[in-house]
């Protein structure tokens, strides 16, 4: 098994997972104004994402250049990576490719968050 297979009832049941869907995990942190660029660029590109229609579409022309934001705006504080094999556990299923990761941790050329074990980036995709 590989994370593209999991559903939310097998992460409930394997992990002991219990879903709380009440509760906002956004309620204490502040708003940030959305760079006009970004504003721009979804603008753009959402509806040719839209026509493209599917998942790698919306991966790269919405999704991607809102977490690329993201890190500009944190840079000092996270770092992100992008179709990476992602290898932690094989036995419980926690491998495979993971089309972004975004870490909180400064190093942009090891993936060490939330990862506990650093990764070298000539082990990223192996």
């Amino acid at each position: 098994m590989s994370y593209s297979e999991f559903t939310i009832e097998t992460l409930k049941e394997r992990f002991e997972i219990e879903m709380n869907e009440d509760t906002n995990l956004f309620s204490q942190t502040s708003t940030v104004p959305v760079p006009k660029i970004l504003t721009e660029l979804l603008e753009r590109y959402v509806p040719l994402a839209i026509t493209i229609s599917t998942e790698k579409a919306r991966s790269e022309w919405i999704i991607a250049p809102i977490l690329a934001e993201f890190k500009f705006q944190f840079k000092e504080q996270t770092s992100l990576f992008s179709g990476i094999d992602f290898n932690i556990d094989k036995t419980k299923g926690l491998n495979g490719y993971c089309d972004y990761i975004l870490s909180k941790s400064k190093e942009q050329l090891t993936l060490s968050a939330p990862h506990r074990q650093p990764m070298e980036i000539s082990q990223i995709g192996q």
